[in-house]
């Protein structure tokens, strides 16, 4: 199925549309101002470094989902400030890669100590100032939002 074409059942007149899948991040500060990346202990891009989150799962609020996705990987429960913004991109590549739209936000730790989870081999905080460059991180999305949270100066 070619990009923005969907398939329609000749039987039934069931359509399948190609839309992308919602995503939900965080951009985790510190007293100290310095943010928490997650290295990525499978594919896509293993190895990398990623901002805390994942999949919204179906009939799940994006801030339920995010709440529920930092406590998976980070094992910390999280205050949700603003919304940093919104990015298309893909999660993957070649076969069962999909297109992607990534929620940010910011927050801050509300409880439990940060320890590496789920899909995560390592957390670690970095200053906001020395942040990783654009190809050490998993996604064109993950360095576009932390520009964007930098430019609009919540960098403490």
């Amino acid at each position: 199925m070619p990009d923005g074409q969907r398939m329609t059942c000749a039987a039934c007149g069931y359509v399948a549309y190609a839309n992308p899948v919602p995503s939900v991040c965080a951009i985790v500060t510190d007293g100290r101002g310095r943010v928490l990346l997650a290295r990525r202990a499978e594919e896509p891009a293993r190895g990398a470094w990623d901002l805390p989150g994942g999949f919204v799962e179906e009939g799940e609020a994006p801030l339920e989902a995010l709440r529920r996705e930092l406590r998976e990987e980070t094992g910390l429960e999280v205050e949700v400030g603003s919304l940093v913004g919104v990015w298309s991109d893909w999660y993957g590549s070649g076969p069962g890669s999909h297109a992607t739209l990534n929620l940010y936000w910011t927050a801050r730790v509300a409880g439990g100590e940060p320890r590496p989870a789920d899909d995560v081999s390592e957390l670690r905080w970095f200053d906001a100032g020395a942040l990783p460059p654009d190809d050490e991180l998993a996604f064109p999305n993950v360095a576009e939002a932390l520009r964007a949270w930098a430019r609009a100066g919540r960098v403490s």
